[in-house]
């Protein structure tokens, strides 16, 4: 019972952790502006993402581009692209075998067959919290590395933005529920792991009943025929009837 509700717990951080690795790859603020223009015409806020940048102005208005051209991006950006996408399909993937390896659900077949898949998904898990981590520890880097830059004028720094905190939290929670997943598995249990999923106590119990009383009307059908001797079974008469 405690290892099932720990599956749950793990299933749940997992969730979370997908969801957060789908916002914070779509998210424009991967790295925000750390110098506030003092000119109305200037921009007082800017924001780059891994797909667009965008930009607050002091009149109100908001502008955002998309970053088309590829080859153009630094190395950083399209590892953090490549990876973020990754760990998506990584984790969506440990979703599903997930569900199939949770003890509480009864699809997935035998319990050496749930445990396998809930193994599988603690791996997907692991995988995609690893790639999530990656590109967000690339990206703080690189945001640091430039802030610290002295060449580089002060309205060009940046600081590191909340989606990079949204993908550390995200790779927490990936990382957690995956290590769940394969704790709670790795024990041996005794019996037949091939076991599938027994019926439930009632219908059990009259399949039981059902059984018993089939062998009682057989065992009284065998005492009755070998009650009857050996003449009357042959002819149906008796020898004191010709005396």
């Amino acid at each position: 019972m405690a290892s099932t509700g720990m599956q749950i717990f793990a299933f749940v951080l997992a969730l979370l952790g997908i969801m957060g690795a789908m916002m914070a790859t779509l998210l424009p603020n991967w790295k925000v502006s750390a110098d506030v223009g003092s000119n109305i015409i200037t921009a007082i806020s800017q924001m780059q993402g891994l797909w667009m940048d965008c930009t607050w102005y002091s009149t109100g208005m908001f502008s955002c581009t998309l970053k088309y051209s590829v080859l153009s991006l630094p190395a950083y950006l399209q590892t953090a692209r490549t990876t973020m996408v990754l760990s998506c399909v990584m984790a969506a993937m440990g979703l599903c075998l997930a569900s199939l390896g949770l003890k509480c659900t009864r699809w997935g077949g035998g319990r050496r067959a749930k445990r396998h898949a809930a193994i599988a998904s603690g791996g997907c898990f692991i995988a995609a919290g690893f790639l999530c981590l990656v590109p967000a520890s690339w990206f703080t880097k690189e945001v640091i590395t430039n802030f610290l830059d002295r060449s580089v004028h002060e309205s060009n720094k940046f600081e590191p933005g909340g989606a990079v905190y949204v993908a550390f939290l995200s790779a927490g929670f990936l990382f957690v529920g995956g290590s769940i997943f394969c704790v709670s598995c790795s024990g041996k249990r005794p019996g037949n792991q091939d076991m599938i999923l027994l019926p439930p106590p009632d219908k059990l119990l009259l399949q039981q009943q059902q059984h018993l009383l089939q062998q009682q009307q057989q065992d009284q059908l065998q005492h009755q025929y070998c009650s009857l001797s050996p003449l009357d079974n042959k002819t149906g008469y008796s020898l004191q009837d010709y005396v």
